[in-house]
Protein backbone atom coordinates (compact mmCIF):
# COMPACT_ATOMS: atom_id res chain seq x y z
CA UNK A 1 0.00 0.00 0.00
CA UNK A 2 1.48 3.49 -1.44
CA UNK A 3 1.66 5.87 1.88
CA UNK A 4 -0.70 9.02 1.45
CA UNK A 5 1.12 11.72 0.53
CA UNK A 6 1.69 14.83 3.34
CA UNK A 7 2.30 17.41 0.49
CA UNK A 8 -1.94 18.55 0.94
CA UNK A 9 -1.53 18.02 4.80
CA UNK A 10 1.53 19.87 5.25
CA UNK A 11 0.28 22.93 3.04
CA UNK A 12 -3.20 23.26 4.21
CA UNK A 13 -4.08 21.52 7.53
CA UNK A 14 -0.88 21.87 9.97
CA UNK A 15 -0.38 25.27 11.91
CA UNK A 16 2.44 27.54 11.63
CA UNK A 17 4.55 27.28 14.99
CA UNK A 18 5.63 30.64 16.15
CA UNK A 19 8.45 30.15 18.36
CA UNK A 20 8.70 32.89 21.23
CA UNK A 21 5.08 34.88 22.75
CA UNK A 22 7.59 37.96 22.65
CA UNK A 23 6.43 41.35 20.85
CA UNK A 24 7.33 40.09 17.54
CA UNK A 25 6.18 36.37 17.43
CA UNK A 26 2.69 37.41 18.70
CA UNK A 27 2.47 39.84 15.96
CA UNK A 28 3.20 37.02 13.75
CA UNK A 29 0.15 34.81 14.97
CA UNK A 30 -1.64 38.34 14.51
CA UNK A 31 -1.28 38.54 11.03
CA UNK A 32 -1.08 34.86 10.61
CA UNK A 33 -4.83 35.10 11.83
CA UNK A 34 -5.76 37.59 9.50
CA UNK A 35 -4.85 35.76 6.42
CA UNK A 36 -6.57 33.12 7.96
CA UNK A 37 -3.81 30.35 8.97
CA UNK A 38 -3.52 28.52 12.02
CA UNK A 39 -0.69 29.92 13.99
CA UNK A 40 0.59 28.00 17.41
CA UNK A 41 2.54 30.16 19.46
CA UNK A 42 5.39 28.15 21.80
CA UNK A 43 6.35 30.02 24.63
CA UNK A 44 8.63 29.03 27.40
CA UNK A 45 7.92 31.38 29.91
CA UNK A 46 5.00 31.46 32.06
CA UNK A 47 3.01 34.40 30.04
CA UNK A 48 3.48 36.88 27.00
CA UNK A 49 6.21 38.81 26.82
CA UNK A 50 8.42 36.90 29.54
CA UNK A 51 11.37 38.18 28.37
CA UNK A 52 10.21 41.64 28.23
CA UNK A 53 8.86 41.26 31.58
CA UNK A 54 12.88 40.79 32.36
CA UNK A 55 13.46 44.22 31.85
CA UNK A 56 10.02 45.42 33.06
CA UNK A 57 11.72 48.72 34.57
CA UNK A 58 13.60 49.86 31.52
CA UNK A 59 11.61 52.30 29.48
CA UNK A 60 11.28 51.89 25.42
CA UNK A 61 12.74 54.77 23.27
CA UNK A 62 9.44 54.04 20.93
CA UNK A 63 6.46 55.52 21.98
CA UNK A 64 3.57 53.58 22.06
CA UNK A 65 2.74 54.47 18.23
CA UNK A 66 5.20 52.78 17.21
CA UNK A 67 5.12 49.15 19.20
CA UNK A 68 1.87 48.33 18.47
CA UNK A 69 1.38 45.83 15.48
CA UNK A 70 -1.50 47.07 13.21
CA UNK A 71 -2.77 43.59 12.45
CA UNK A 72 -2.47 42.69 16.41
CA UNK A 73 -4.25 45.73 16.77
CA UNK A 74 -7.00 44.82 14.77
CA UNK A 75 -7.14 41.69 16.52
CA UNK A 76 -7.63 43.08 19.60
CA UNK A 77 -10.66 45.87 18.82
CA UNK A 78 -13.41 43.44 19.06
CA UNK A 79 -11.80 42.89 22.82
CA UNK A 80 -12.48 45.99 24.16
CA UNK A 81 -9.15 47.02 24.38
CA UNK A 82 -8.27 50.37 24.72
CA UNK A 83 -5.19 51.45 22.83
CA UNK A 84 -2.19 53.47 25.32
CA UNK A 85 -1.61 57.02 24.23
CA UNK A 86 0.21 56.93 20.98
CA UNK A 87 2.82 59.67 21.90
CA UNK A 88 3.73 58.46 25.48
CA UNK A 89 7.04 55.77 26.19
CA UNK A 90 6.04 52.86 27.66
CA UNK A 91 8.44 50.79 30.07
CA UNK A 92 8.65 46.85 29.44
CA UNK A 93 6.52 46.27 32.31
CA UNK A 94 3.72 48.19 30.53
CA UNK A 95 4.12 46.88 26.76
CA UNK A 96 3.44 43.29 28.49
CA UNK A 97 1.11 43.95 31.00
CA UNK A 98 -1.20 46.54 28.56
CA UNK A 99 -0.16 44.96 25.11
CA UNK A 100 1.66 41.59 24.51
CA UNK A 101 -0.88 39.69 27.19
CA UNK A 102 -4.24 41.35 26.30
CA UNK A 103 -2.56 40.38 23.04
CA UNK A 104 -1.81 36.69 23.84
CA UNK A 105 -5.07 36.27 25.92
CA UNK A 106 -7.29 37.15 22.58
CA UNK A 107 -5.68 34.51 20.32
CA UNK A 108 -6.44 31.81 22.95
CA UNK A 109 -5.56 28.55 22.87
CA UNK A 110 -3.38 29.26 20.01
CA UNK A 111 -0.71 30.09 22.34
CA UNK A 112 0.91 27.59 24.74
CA UNK A 113 3.08 28.90 27.56
CA UNK A 114 5.70 26.84 29.69
CA UNK A 115 6.66 24.96 26.74
CA UNK A 116 10.30 24.71 25.52
CA UNK A 117 11.09 24.17 22.00
CA UNK A 118 14.37 21.83 22.21
CA UNK A 119 14.35 20.94 18.36
CA UNK A 120 13.31 21.58 15.00
CA UNK A 121 13.85 19.07 11.73
CA UNK A 122 11.71 18.15 9.07
CA UNK A 123 10.21 14.55 9.41
CA UNK A 124 11.90 11.60 8.79
CA UNK A 125 14.63 13.77 7.18
CA UNK A 126 18.02 15.23 9.21
CA UNK A 127 19.81 18.02 7.55
CA UNK A 128 21.98 15.29 5.78
CA UNK A 129 18.97 14.15 3.22
CA UNK A 130 17.76 15.23 -0.02
CA UNK A 131 15.19 13.34 -1.05
CA UNK A 132 11.65 14.31 -0.53
CA UNK A 133 12.53 17.04 1.71
CA UNK A 134 10.42 19.68 0.98
CA UNK A 135 7.21 17.67 1.02
CA UNK A 136 8.02 16.49 4.23
CA UNK A 137 6.17 18.70 7.50
CA UNK A 138 8.46 20.13 10.04
CA UNK A 139 8.97 18.15 13.53
CA UNK A 140 8.96 20.39 16.61
CA UNK A 141 10.33 18.85 19.99
CA UNK A 142 8.73 20.40 22.81
CA UNK A 143 9.75 19.94 26.91
CA UNK A 144 6.70 21.48 28.92
CA UNK A 145 7.21 23.11 32.45
CA UNK A 146 6.78 19.54 34.22
CA UNK A 147 9.22 17.95 31.85
CA UNK A 148 7.26 15.80 29.47
CA UNK A 149 8.18 15.44 25.75
CA UNK A 150 6.28 15.81 23.40
CA UNK A 151 6.42 15.85 19.47
CA UNK A 152 4.42 18.33 17.73
CA UNK A 153 4.20 18.77 13.28
CA UNK A 154 3.75 21.95 11.41
CA UNK A 155 3.77 23.17 8.28
CA UNK A 156 5.95 26.10 8.12
CA UNK A 157 8.15 27.40 11.47
CA UNK A 158 8.75 31.02 12.56
CA UNK A 159 11.49 31.91 15.30
CA UNK A 160 11.01 34.93 17.17
CA UNK A 161 12.68 33.16 20.40
CA UNK A 162 14.72 36.45 19.98
CA UNK A 163 18.05 36.93 21.75
CA UNK A 164 17.62 37.47 25.48
CA UNK A 165 18.76 34.09 26.91
CA UNK A 166 21.84 34.70 25.37
CA UNK A 167 23.91 37.73 26.53
CA UNK A 168 27.29 38.78 25.05
CA UNK A 169 30.15 38.22 27.55
CA UNK A 170 32.75 40.43 29.47
CA UNK A 171 35.44 39.22 27.32
CA UNK A 172 36.39 41.42 24.13
CA UNK A 173 37.31 38.21 22.31
CA UNK A 174 34.06 37.13 22.73
CA UNK A 175 34.41 34.70 25.13
CA UNK A 176 34.05 34.99 28.82
CA UNK A 177 37.53 36.77 30.11
CA UNK A 178 39.65 34.61 32.43
CA UNK A 179 37.54 34.15 36.10
CA UNK A 180 34.42 36.16 34.54
CA UNK A 181 32.40 32.53 35.34
CA UNK A 182 33.84 32.59 39.03
CA UNK A 183 33.09 36.04 39.56
CA UNK A 184 29.67 35.67 38.86
CA UNK A 185 28.76 36.58 42.50
CA UNK A 186 29.34 40.31 41.21
CA UNK A 187 28.13 40.18 37.68
CA UNK A 188 25.12 40.83 35.93
CA UNK A 189 24.36 41.02 32.50
CA UNK A 190 21.33 43.16 32.56
CA UNK A 191 20.03 46.91 33.54
CA UNK A 192 19.76 47.10 36.97
CA UNK A 193 16.23 47.39 38.73
CA UNK A 194 17.37 50.27 41.04
CA UNK A 195 13.66 49.63 42.53
CA UNK A 196 14.33 46.95 43.90
CA UNK A 197 15.63 47.03 47.16
CA UNK A 198 18.29 44.04 46.94
CA UNK A 199 19.70 44.96 43.65
CA UNK A 200 20.45 49.07 44.99
CA UNK A 201 21.80 47.89 48.01
CA UNK A 202 24.45 46.06 45.17
CA UNK A 203 25.54 49.30 43.99
CA UNK A 204 24.69 52.58 46.50
CA UNK A 205 27.30 53.62 47.69
CA UNK A 206 29.22 51.60 45.59
CA UNK A 207 31.86 51.38 42.73
CA UNK A 208 30.09 50.18 39.49
CA UNK A 209 31.43 49.15 36.39
CA UNK A 210 29.40 49.38 33.33
CA UNK A 211 30.80 47.47 29.91
CA UNK A 212 29.31 48.16 27.12
CA UNK A 213 27.98 51.43 24.30
CA UNK A 214 25.01 50.75 23.20
CA UNK A 215 21.60 52.16 24.69
CA UNK A 216 21.30 49.44 27.58
CA UNK A 217 24.78 50.96 28.60
CA UNK A 218 23.58 54.36 28.17
CA UNK A 219 20.42 52.96 30.10
CA UNK A 220 22.10 51.89 33.61
CA UNK A 221 24.63 54.92 33.14
CA UNK A 222 21.13 57.27 33.49
CA UNK A 223 20.01 55.17 36.48
CA UNK A 224 23.08 55.09 38.51
CA UNK A 225 24.26 58.20 37.75
CA UNK A 226 20.50 59.16 39.34
CA UNK A 227 20.93 57.15 42.27
CA UNK A 228 24.65 58.53 42.85
CA UNK A 229 22.66 61.70 43.39
CA UNK A 230 21.13 60.37 46.34
CA UNK A 231 23.66 58.02 47.48
CA UNK A 232 27.05 59.59 48.39
CA UNK A 233 29.88 56.96 47.19
CA UNK A 234 27.76 55.67 44.47
CA UNK A 235 30.22 56.12 40.91
CA UNK A 236 29.85 54.05 37.14
CA UNK A 237 33.26 53.52 35.17
CA UNK A 238 32.26 53.48 31.82
CA UNK A 239 34.28 50.54 30.13
CA UNK A 240 34.18 51.11 26.53
CA UNK A 241 36.33 48.75 23.85
CA UNK A 242 36.84 51.82 21.94
CA UNK A 243 37.70 55.47 21.83
CA UNK A 244 35.37 58.28 22.56
CA UNK A 245 33.98 59.72 19.26
CA UNK A 246 31.44 61.81 17.52
CA UNK A 247 28.94 59.13 17.98
CA UNK A 248 30.01 57.72 21.15
CA UNK A 249 26.44 58.88 22.57
CA UNK A 250 24.09 58.16 19.97
CA UNK A 251 22.41 60.32 17.40
CA UNK A 252 21.26 62.78 20.52
CA UNK A 253 19.37 65.96 19.58
CA UNK A 254 19.66 64.67 15.27
CA UNK A 255 17.87 61.51 16.41
CA UNK A 256 14.37 61.42 14.96
CA UNK A 257 13.52 59.17 17.92
CA UNK A 258 13.93 61.23 20.57
CA UNK A 259 14.02 59.23 23.61
CA UNK A 260 16.87 57.23 22.37
CA UNK A 261 18.79 60.67 21.46
CA UNK A 262 17.94 61.94 24.84
CA UNK A 263 19.04 58.77 26.49
CA UNK A 264 22.85 59.47 25.12
CA UNK A 265 22.67 62.69 25.88
CA UNK A 266 21.38 61.58 29.67
CA UNK A 267 24.53 59.37 29.77
CA UNK A 268 26.96 62.44 28.39
CA UNK A 269 25.76 64.24 31.22
CA UNK A 270 26.62 61.52 33.66
CA UNK A 271 29.65 61.81 32.49
CA UNK A 272 30.00 65.41 32.26
CA UNK A 273 29.22 66.30 36.05
CA UNK A 274 31.45 63.14 37.21
CA UNK A 275 29.47 61.13 38.29
CA UNK A 276 30.31 58.62 36.11
CA UNK A 277 34.11 58.11 34.70
CA UNK A 278 34.78 56.87 30.46
CA UNK A 279 37.97 54.49 30.33
CA UNK A 280 38.31 53.73 26.29
CA UNK A 281 40.15 51.51 24.73
CA UNK A 282 39.88 49.02 27.03
CA UNK A 283 39.02 45.09 26.38
CA UNK A 284 38.91 43.24 29.20
CA UNK A 285 40.91 40.11 28.68
CA UNK A 286 40.70 38.60 32.89
CA UNK A 287 39.03 39.25 35.77
CA UNK A 288 40.84 39.12 39.37
CA UNK A 289 39.48 39.76 42.84
CA UNK A 290 41.25 41.86 45.06
CA UNK A 291 42.05 41.38 48.60
CA UNK A 292 38.87 42.77 50.00
CA UNK A 293 36.97 40.40 47.43
CA UNK A 294 36.11 43.17 44.70
CA UNK A 295 37.00 42.86 41.25
CA UNK A 296 39.81 43.77 39.38
CA UNK A 297 39.15 44.17 35.40
CA UNK A 298 42.55 43.61 33.56
CA UNK A 299 42.89 44.58 30.02
CA UNK A 300 44.29 42.95 26.70
CA UNK A 301 47.16 45.58 27.03
CA UNK A 302 47.95 44.99 30.98
CA UNK A 303 46.22 48.03 32.24
CA UNK A 304 44.11 47.15 35.24
CA UNK A 305 41.11 48.95 36.85
CA UNK A 306 40.52 49.69 39.53
CA UNK A 307 38.71 47.48 42.03
CA UNK A 308 34.55 47.77 41.60
CA UNK A 309 31.97 46.42 43.53
CA UNK A 310 29.97 45.53 40.45
CA UNK A 311 30.06 44.90 36.93
CA UNK A 312 27.55 45.27 34.69
CA UNK A 313 28.22 43.35 31.39
CA UNK A 314 26.07 45.12 28.53
CA UNK A 315 28.07 43.74 25.42
CA UNK A 316 24.91 42.45 23.25
CA UNK A 317 23.41 39.39 22.79
CA UNK A 318 23.33 36.60 20.59
CA UNK A 319 21.38 34.06 18.87
CA UNK A 320 20.47 30.37 20.05
CA UNK A 321 20.86 28.20 17.10
CA UNK A 322 21.03 24.79 19.05
CA UNK A 323 17.39 23.54 18.80
CA UNK A 324 18.22 24.77 14.93
CA UNK A 325 21.21 22.62 14.52
CA UNK A 326 18.68 19.55 11.76
CA UNK A 327 17.85 22.52 9.62
CA UNK A 328 19.43 23.99 6.12
CA UNK A 329 20.18 27.69 7.64
CA UNK A 330 21.89 30.05 5.51
CA UNK A 331 23.73 32.08 7.85
CA UNK A 332 26.35 35.14 7.63
CA UNK A 333 29.50 33.62 9.45
CA UNK A 334 30.09 37.19 11.36
CA UNK A 335 26.61 38.20 12.12
CA UNK A 336 24.76 34.87 12.36
CA UNK A 337 22.00 36.63 10.73
CA UNK A 338 20.65 35.51 7.36
CA UNK A 339 22.87 35.80 4.80
CA UNK A 340 20.50 38.60 2.50
CA UNK A 341 19.91 40.12 5.19
CA UNK A 342 23.50 40.68 7.08
CA UNK A 343 24.88 43.06 4.47
CA UNK A 344 22.28 45.33 5.51
CA UNK A 345 22.57 45.75 9.35
CA UNK A 346 26.29 44.90 9.46
CA UNK A 347 27.56 47.12 12.53
CA UNK A 348 30.65 48.13 11.09
CA UNK A 349 28.68 50.29 8.52
CA UNK A 350 24.76 50.30 9.97
CA UNK A 351 22.66 52.33 12.29
CA UNK A 352 19.32 50.86 12.84
CA UNK A 353 18.21 54.49 10.93
CA UNK A 354 20.11 53.25 7.42
CA UNK A 355 18.17 49.64 7.68
CA UNK A 356 15.56 50.21 5.29
CA UNK A 357 12.54 47.48 5.71
CA UNK A 358 12.90 44.02 4.58
CA UNK A 359 11.37 40.95 4.47
CA UNK A 360 10.62 37.45 3.40
CA UNK A 361 13.08 37.51 0.62
CA UNK A 362 15.74 38.66 3.21
CA UNK A 363 14.65 36.08 5.33
CA UNK A 364 14.60 32.98 3.95
CA UNK A 365 16.87 29.97 4.07
CA UNK A 366 18.07 26.99 2.18
CA UNK A 367 15.12 25.15 4.96
CA UNK A 368 12.08 26.16 3.16
CA UNK A 369 9.44 27.48 5.26
CA UNK A 370 11.90 28.51 7.92
CA UNK A 371 12.21 31.90 8.98
CA UNK A 372 14.16 34.02 11.77
CA UNK A 373 12.66 36.92 12.86
CA UNK A 374 12.75 39.24 14.86
CA UNK A 375 15.60 40.15 17.01
CA UNK A 376 16.63 37.03 16.11
CA UNK A 377 17.02 37.44 12.33
CA UNK A 378 19.95 40.47 13.38
CA UNK A 379 21.93 37.58 15.09
CA UNK A 380 24.52 39.59 16.77
CA UNK A 381 23.65 42.58 15.08
CA UNK A 382 22.40 45.61 17.52
CA UNK A 383 19.86 48.28 17.38
CA UNK A 384 16.63 46.38 16.52
CA UNK A 385 13.57 48.13 15.92
CA UNK A 386 10.04 46.61 16.93
CA UNK A 387 8.70 48.26 13.73
CA UNK A 388 11.06 46.29 11.68
CA UNK A 389 9.91 43.27 13.20
CA UNK A 390 6.20 43.79 12.62
CA UNK A 391 7.13 44.54 8.82
CA UNK A 392 9.24 41.18 8.99
CA UNK A 393 6.03 38.75 9.83
CA UNK A 394 3.48 40.85 7.90
CA UNK A 395 5.54 40.01 4.87
CA UNK A 396 6.20 36.14 6.00
CA UNK A 397 2.56 35.23 6.67
CA UNK A 398 1.98 36.96 3.12
CA UNK A 399 3.92 34.90 1.26
CA UNK A 400 3.05 31.48 3.55
CA UNK A 401 -0.30 32.56 2.69
CA UNK A 402 0.51 32.65 -1.34
CA UNK A 403 0.39 36.22 -1.55
CA UNK A 404 4.25 37.36 -2.80
CA UNK A 405 2.96 40.54 -4.35
CA UNK A 406 2.10 41.70 -0.44
CA UNK A 407 4.83 40.18 0.97
CA UNK A 408 7.39 41.75 -1.65
CA UNK A 409 5.86 45.12 -1.05
CA UNK A 410 7.56 47.42 1.62
CA UNK A 411 4.88 49.17 4.35
CA UNK A 412 6.63 50.67 6.64
CA UNK A 413 9.09 53.58 6.74
CA UNK A 414 11.86 53.81 9.62
CA UNK A 415 12.90 57.04 11.80
CA UNK A 416 16.06 58.05 10.88
CA UNK A 417 18.79 58.30 13.57
CA UNK A 418 22.34 60.94 13.81
CA UNK A 419 24.53 57.75 14.14
CA UNK A 420 25.46 56.56 10.55
CA UNK A 421 29.06 56.40 11.19
CA UNK A 422 29.22 52.59 12.04
CA UNK A 423 31.75 51.55 15.05
CA UNK A 424 33.52 54.53 15.86
CA UNK A 425 37.27 54.72 17.31
CA UNK A 426 37.29 51.07 17.59
CA UNK A 427 40.90 50.71 17.18
CA UNK A 428 42.24 54.69 18.13
CA UNK A 429 42.15 54.69 22.12
CA UNK A 430 45.30 56.65 22.00
CA UNK A 431 42.69 59.42 20.38
CA UNK A 432 41.11 60.48 23.43
CA UNK A 433 43.71 59.02 26.15
CA UNK A 434 45.18 61.44 28.25
CA UNK A 435 49.43 61.73 28.62
CA UNK A 436 49.73 59.66 31.24
CA UNK A 437 47.60 56.76 30.56
CA UNK A 438 49.71 55.44 27.73
CA UNK A 439 51.72 52.34 28.88
CA UNK A 440 50.81 48.65 28.89
CA UNK A 441 51.34 48.49 32.49
CA UNK A 442 50.20 52.05 33.33
CA UNK A 443 46.99 53.53 34.57
CA UNK A 444 43.41 53.45 32.29
CA UNK A 445 43.31 56.62 30.15
CA UNK A 446 40.08 57.95 32.09
CA UNK A 447 37.82 60.61 30.47
CA UNK A 448 35.62 63.65 32.27
CA UNK A 449 33.55 64.75 29.25
CA UNK A 450 33.08 68.15 29.26
CA UNK A 451 35.43 69.14 32.68
CA UNK A 452 37.26 71.83 32.88
CA UNK A 453 39.41 73.25 30.27
CA UNK A 454 43.07 71.36 30.18
CA UNK A 455 41.57 68.49 31.90
CA UNK A 456 40.41 66.29 29.37
CA UNK A 457 41.82 64.99 26.25
CA UNK A 458 39.36 64.57 24.06
CA UNK A 459 36.13 65.83 22.93
CA UNK A 460 32.81 64.28 21.94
Amino acid sequence: MTAPSTTALTDDRLPVVVVGAGPVGLAAAAHLVERGLEPLVLEAGPTAGSAVREWAHVRLFSPWGEVVDPAAEKLLSPTGWVRPDAAAYPTGGDWAERYLQPLADALGDKVRYGTTVTGIARAGRDRVVDSGRDEQPFTVYVRSADGREERLTARAVIDASGTWSVPGPLGADGLPALGERAAADRIAYRVPDLGDPAVRARHAGRRTAVVGSGASAFTALALLADLAEREDGTHTVWVLRRGIGANTFGGGEADQLPARGALGLRAKAAVDAGRASAVTGFRTQAVERAGDGRLVLVAEDGRRLDPVDEVVVLTGFRPDLSFLSELRLGLDERLQAPTALAPLIDPNVHSCGTVYPHGVKELSHPERGVHLVGMKSYGRAPTFLAMTGYEQVRSVAAALAGDHEAAERVELTLPETGVCGGTGLFDEPDATRTDDGGGCCGAPATLRIGAAPGTAAGGC
